[in-house]
């Protein structure tokens, strides 16, 4: 027999073997790729038709065996017989094989006669089932037969706890909305469905012991308009899922394999509890569901025993409609202002002996006391608690795993003290961040910028622990937060096709993972979410612009991308390419300023234009020694981006700035031989509501030898007001005629956010992109 192992591109040209007829033709390039495929080349192909049998050795893979047959029929038309083998018959196999190690873990062996898929439980079967089902090609119509070429496949996950999750407090969906939400997660191989049912704008899960949660919860008046313009839609908003519809979708999600993991946010992020029962907070209300974004600081009274006997029974209740091993409870962006001024709240510190230590104020102990009180109750039911990292704060509850959103920095600390992580960094998960630069021709979002391949970049293993300690990275999520998106097609949107590139980090050994065979195969892959119907960002179409800066040569170099094997024309005058534009063939050298325009061509038709300025001054190309260090989660390329001629847009996440926490900007720009200068610029980008502040004073020296400085400008700006704007702004700084080699430019960052902020006190965050000198 002659076997050959495929991977990366060279198996989509294999899978093609002579005889097969184009379309009609199995092809195992498929998301999230197998860990192991080989190609039998001399055997003949299983051809499935319509007297093609699937059968199942276990009862309990009868379901799966259905399952598989729709699957089938959705893509080729053709719907196979499930049953018993007919002798002689062309038959798929489902069966238990133990002897394999891992729990999800599937063999897929093909030939002539059998498909045989095997997995180590019934999930390791469904897992191969959806290997088969993604190789199907899509016929319009009905298939006659389709072959599967003969193929040996070994596959596996890498992480056990893969999961997503859906914030439906934002905005209501319909449980039919919440069933296609579950077949994207299993298309992708997704096990775990976060569900975020509370929050401060509605509460949608039916509590029978507390009925006014839904009848008031639920509901807002109205919903402001845009990022908190002070505008509002002046309409009614609101919605909650039945006991007995959640109990539903909990099936409808394990008859995939998919266990549903609920979140009841406390003690924080619960004004629309409050509604309901305004005698759980500290004021005593009156309180409303919150009509605007962010977070509130009415929250639970963490000193009234009412409160905790909400959370018993609410949990009970809880942990009765779904059986998921854990459960979340929040614990994230919970103001204490009131617990410091309630009584109630005190005496409960005073009664514990919470005292501020180690960091930790004695509110922040409070938390954690009623983290603890959660888990305990929680752990009394059979089920372990799971909190975003700021449940570290004040202390983490014995057997709380922790999901590290604010970098990955929570979760270093705490698989550190031997607890449980799953890595859901805002950096690379965050799929209500844009996904293009092109913001005027994007759906609102939250800010930021998050592309494919960032998303596909992610390694979830921190280099900084231990192999002891790295076992506690059980997993990896991305989170979808939907403030602004009000239908489920704007939900659907931002989640493809980041959900194929999640996958595969969750899913695919790193070594293995390769983004232009990943782009290669979302190409092909991306047609059965046509067929599907699921509304889906086509960025991957386009041409990605790649700009790096050249110090020997004083040269911008620019190199432009696509998925698959496309033609890319070009201009550098901001004319829109056509056929005739000139061939992009290799990376295109600048030394003077350009308007790039870029785009792809497939069958003669052209992708959106894409766009990208390039602008130089004395500081372009030229090396960057900081003497600061940037924050860890917005380091991206160093020093070099803030003179490689690409100015950074409205988005601080955007790769394109420098972040600092706690330091300022101190770089030294070495223009490598003596210049005539007057002036320097630069430009930070303010977002207020994420602790993103201007610069609070600007200093401008000058030296000969790069080691004795001497100060030729100095500019002292004021603590920003809560009405300033949240943009890009622009500083300048001239200053009398000047001949120097070395400049160093010392822009000082907000150390301590002003009073009107929830984060007064604390340093904010300070951006900061290209340094122009002239």
């Amino acid at each position: 027999m002659n076997i050959k192992i495929l991977s990366g591109v060279v198996a989509s040209i294999a899978m093609l073997l002579p005889g097969m007829a184009s379309g009609q033709t199995a092809n195992f390039n498929i998301i999230p790729q197998p860990q192991k495929v080989e190609i039998a080349q001399s055997v003949a192909p299983f051809v499935l038709d319509q007297k093609t049998n699937i059968s199942f050795a276990k009862g309990n893979l009868k379901h799966d065996a259905n399952m598989l047959a729709q699957y089938i029929e959705q893509s080729t038309g053709i719907r196979p017989v499930v049953g018993k083998a007919v002798k002689g018959g062309l038959t798929i196999a489902l069966d238990i094989d133990k002897s394999i190690k891992n729990a999800e873990g599937y063999t897929l062996k093909v030939d002539s006669k059998h498909v045989r898929i095997c997995g180590a439980t019934p999930a390791g079967v469904f897992y191969g089932i959806q290997t088969l089902r993604k190789s199907l090609p899509i016929v319009s119509g009905k298939a006659v037969k389709v072959e599967i070429p003969a193929v040996n496949i070994t596959d596996a996950p890498r992480f056990a706890y893969r999961g997503t999750h859906l914030d439906v407090a934002r905005h209501f969906v319909t449980t039919d909305s919440i069933r296609q939400f579950i077949d994207m997660l299993a298309l992708h191989n997704i096990n775990k469905f976060h569900w975020h049912l509370t929050d401060d704008q509605g509460w949608r899960i039916e509590i029978k012991k507390y009925p006014l949660l839904t009848a008031i919860g639920s509901k807002r008046d109205q919903t402001v308009l845009g990022h908190n313009s002070g505008k509002y839609d002046g309409k009614p908003h609101g919605g909650f899922y039945t006991q007995k519809e959640i109990r539903d979708i909990v099936k409808y999600a394990a008859d995939r394999y998919i266990t549903i993991v609920p979140e009841i946010d406390l003690p924080g992020h619960m004004q629309a509890a409050l509604a309901a029962y305004p005698e759980l907070g500290c004021t005593g209300g009156p309180y409303n569901v919150l009509e605007m974004w962010g977070i509130s600081d009415n929250v639970l009274c963490a000193g009234n025993d009412k409160t905790m006997k909400f959370i018993d029974d609410v949990l009970k209740e809880v942990v009765g409609l779904f059986p998921s091993k854990y459960i979340h409870v929040g614990g994230d962006e919970c103001p204490k202002v009131q617990w410091k001024k309630c009584p109630k709240c005190q005496a409960r510190i005073k009664a514990l002996h919470l005292e501020a230590k180690d960091g930790h104020t004695a509110e922040e102990r409070l938390q954690s006391y009623v983290i603890t009180h959660a888990t305990k109750l929680l752990k009394s039911l059979g089920r372990n608690i799971i909190g975003w990292d700021e449940i570290l704060e004040g202390g983490l509850a014995d057997g709380a795993t922790v999901m590290s959103w604010r970098g990955e920095s929570g979760g270093i600390a705490a698989a550190k003290q031997n607890h449980d992580v799953i890595m859901t960094p805002n950096t690379y998960l965050y799929f209500d961040y844009y996904q293009s630069l092109d913001k005027a021709n994007e759906p609102e979002a939250i800010g930021g910028y998050l592309p494919l391949e960032r998303v596909y970049s992610y390694e979830p293993m921190p280099k900084e622990l231990t192999a002891d300690e790295a076992r506690h990275i059980i997993g990896v999520q991305a989170n979808i937060w939907t403030e602004y998106m009000a239908t489920f097609k704007h939900m659907q949107y931002m989640a493809l096709p980041r959900l194929a590139a999640l996958s595969e980090v969750q899913w695919t050994q790193p070594e293995k993972k390769d983004y232009k065979d990943f782009a290669c195969r979302l190409i092909d892959f991306a047609k059965r979410y046509e067929q599907l119907g699921y509304n889906y960002a086509k960025h991957m179409y386009n041409v990605a612009i790649h700009v790096d800066s050249d110090a020997k040569w004083h040269e911008v170099v620019v190199r432009l991308t696509t998925a698959g094997n496309a033609e890319i024309r070009y201009t550098l005058d901001g004319s829109v390419p056509t056929m005739s534009s000139p061939l992009y063939t290799g990376p295109i050298h600048l030394q003077k300023s350009a308007n790039i325009c870029a785009a792809a061509f497939r069958n003669g038709k052209s992708s959106n234009v894409v766009r990208q300025d390039v602008s130089f001054n004395k500081a372009t190309t030229c090396p960057v020694t900081l003497l600061q260090p940037t924050h860890k989660n917005y380091t991206f390329d160093g020093g070099v981006i803030l003179t490689d001629g690409v100015v950074g847009d409205s988005g601080y996440g955007t790769g394109r700035w420098l972040g600092f926490c706690g330091k300022d900007l101190e770089a030294v720009v070495d223009l490598q031989k003596p210049a005539d200068f007057s002036h320097v610029e630069f430009n930070t980008c303010v977002e207020k509501g994420s602790w993103v502040f201007d610069a609070r004073g600007i200093e401008v020296s000058v030296s000969d030898d790069g080691k004795t400085f001497t100060t030729v400008a100095t500019k002292e700006l004021p603590a920003m007001s809560e009405k300033d704007a949240n943009k890009v702004y622009n500083h300048k700084v001239d200053f009398n005629p000047t001949k120097a080699r070395y400049i160093k430019l010392l822009v000082k960052s907000e150390h301590s956010i002003p009073a009107w902020h929830n984060g007064k006190g604390k340093p904010g965050f300070l951006f900061v992109d290209e340094i122009c000198v002239k």
